[in-house]
């Protein structure tokens, strides 16, 4: 009877896996295979009743009673029942690999895809439930905190707190963050909660206000459930600007709490510093992002100030270091002196601080991009990863290192990742329309630089860029209409290329002309790059050999750079990628891992 009862467990087993498979398949749903389930399990003491009284013999089945021990034909039924449990157990396990190894892969590839069609559905048509169940009930948005002290000059105050909350919840793994540039699109609009949700993707938004009077701050937080537009939690914080870090602290911890999230590890926290020095901090931190001369400027002494309180301060140290590089980046410092302040900057952050993920990123960056070290970069960009894997920040740069080491899939994954969680980032939307270009994917990145325009009008070199894919599609009329509307100095860079395809060569040596006279200190990369789609190889390898001598960024994207595919097959270019340490060998030598965040 105990092995006719486990042989029915078995075969039950079996045929339940079967009916879960099949059913769904023929459109069924799982109602059948429930209905299987049920069947096995009345059937199952009926079934030890049948083995109880009846013996299986070679003769057949007969009465318990009429059978005799001590003879041979007792034994059939045991043995009969072992094989078959044996076999049964064979088939399961066959059935079980191949369900686990081939079936699950392409079950789980088909509800991905299928969730794609869905969200996108979801999105154009503004369902925000279908939304929020596709991206789950752990995502959320942290809007900009109104500033309700008296003083207008404050507000740096509450969009500071705002964004290290939004950065201390992003280093939760089990959340989806969204970015900072989306969440603060929304500051000072009039748009309802549940509107932004959707616009977002977000089940919760997490709001407030913040007043500062001298050292005391009164801060006031709510959490919104997007989909039934209620509030699961609110609070009042009044405290010394002593206890700002033990409040944000606080936020996070409950805002975890609320969405029942279980951590796999321990919960971040806000690293402390001095309150004075974190106050300057975050006023430098708000000029810097003003983006004009006086406010670099203003940035660099505040943050001088910041440190002459509290001269540990790691995050104040990374971030007067990314000042300077703005300033190269502007014209508005020596790039020699820049870049030296820069990286001394940086490693007094690095050593105050080796596990600060941002200071890894900025190191990673200048190596790459200034010192043409992609091994450097390499390490330190992965140390930053290592830190904080999510953040989008450094992603955006994992993503440019792959660029330049020719990854180009791995790094498109990774960008599409960041725009899920900050759609509304032209940056974000531009990097990403970028790789599209370098892949041949012409169409995505025309629609992607579209995308870039509509949320930043002034956006410089999009319309650029559009034209040199539609240039690429072999479409010069279309490609001369975007050049002209291009309002920087990337209209002079593409129209000598754009007349060139249309067979107006005198214009196109005119445009190139004046390009030359305006930018040959330091635009010889681009230079170099109208020759080569013009197929002058000899005169684009001199400016090539003089973008080399000067150490030019633009040099990091060459090899995925797509006008210069008329020199790819001339000895002389593998010369100048193995001069900038770029040949497919040298890049294939760097090691460099990157994981997509789920």
């Amino acid at each position: 009877m105990f092995r006719s009862g486990a042989a029915y467990v078995v075969v039950g087993w079996l045929l339940i896996q079967a009916a879960e498979t099949v059913f769904p398949l023929f459109g069924f749903g799982y109602t059948p295979a429930r209905i299987v389930v049920i069947v096995l399990a009345i059937g199952f003491i009926p079934a030890l009743i049948l083995a109880w009284a009846f013996e299986l013999t070679p003769e057949g089945l007969k009465r318990e009673e009429d059978i005799d021990r001590n003879q041979p034909e007792s034994q059939y039924a045991g043995k009969k029942l072992d094989r078959i449990i044996i076999v049964v157990l064979v088939i399961s396990l066959a059935y079980f690999a191949f369900d686990k190894f081939v079936l699950t892969l392409q079950r789980d590839a088909a509800q991905q895809e299928q969730q794609m069609v869905e969200v996108q559905e979801a999105r154009e048509e503004g369902r925000t439930e279908a939304l929020v169940m596709s991206y789950g009930d752990n995502s959320i948005a942290v809007l900009p905190f109104v500033n309700m002290s008296s003083d207008e000059e404050q507000e740096y105050f509450s969009d500071g707190i705002s964004e290290e909350l939004l950065n201390l919840l992003a280093k939760i793994p089990e959340m989806r963050v969204i970015s900072r540039t989306s969440a603060f699109f929304y500051k000072g609009k009039d748009i309802k909660l549940a509107d932004i949700g959707r616009e977002l993707s977000v089940a919760h938004i997490l709001e407030g206000s913040v007043r500062k009077a001298g050292n005391q701050v009164r801060i006031t937080a709510q959490l919104i459930e997007v989909r039934s537009d209620s509030h699961l939690w609110s609070e009042t914080y009044d405290r010394s600007l002593d206890n700002i870090f033990a409040i944000q602290d606080e936020i996070a911890a409950e805002v975890v709490a609320q969405l029942k999230i279980t951590l796999l590890g321990a919960a971040p926290q806000v690293r402390q510093s001095d309150p004075e020095a974190y106050a300057l901090y975050l006023q430098a931190r708000q000029a810097h992002r003003q983006v004009t001369a006086s406010s670099y400027e203003r940035a660099v002494i505040l943050y001088q100030k910041a440190l002459a309180v509290d001269p540990g301060y790691a995050a104040a140290w990374r971030d007067l270091a990314a000042v300077y590089v703005s300033q190269v980046a502007g014209g508005l410092r020596p790039s020699d002196e820049g870049y030296r302040l820069a990286q001394e900057t940086a490693a007094k952050a690095l050593s105050i601080d080796p596990k600060y993920a941002p200071t890894h990123d900025l190191l990673g960056v200048i190596a790459m991009l200034v010192d043409g070290d992609l091994a450097t970069a390499a390490l330190h960009i992965e140390s930053a990863l290592n830190l904080e894997p999510a953040n989008p920040d450094i992603l955006v740069s994992a993503s440019m290192l792959l660029k330049s080491l020719g990854r180009l899939d791995e790094g498109t994954a990774l960008l599409e990742y960041v725009v899920a969680r900050d759609p509304l980032s032209p940056r974000s939307r531009f990097n990403l329309a970028h790789f599209y270009l370098a892949g041949g994917r012409l169409d995505e990145a025309i629609a992607s630089y579209r995308t870039v325009l509509s949320l930043s009008p002034d956006s410089a070199s999009s319309h650029y860029l559009i034209g040199i894919a539609l240039l690429l599609g072999g479409e010069p009329e279309a490609a001369l209409v975007e050049m002209q509307q291009e309002p920087s100095v990337w209209r002079e860079i593409g129209l000598p290329m754009v007349y060139h395809a249309l067979q107006q060569l005198e214009k196109s040596d005119t445009t190139l002309a004046g390009l030359i006279e305006k930018i040959e200190q330091d635009g010889a990369i681009n230079i170099a790059q109208v020759l080569a789609y013009r197929g002058e190889a000899d005169r684009a390898f001199e400016w090539l050999d003089k973008a080399v001598a000067s150490n030019e960024p633009g040099l990091s994207d060459i090899s995925t750079t797509l006008e210069f595919n008329n020199l790819h097959d001339d000895p002389r270019w593998k010369l100048i990628l193995e001069s900038i340490g770029k040949s497919p060998e040298q890049l294939a030598a760097i090691e460099f891992s990157v994981i997509v965040p789920e």
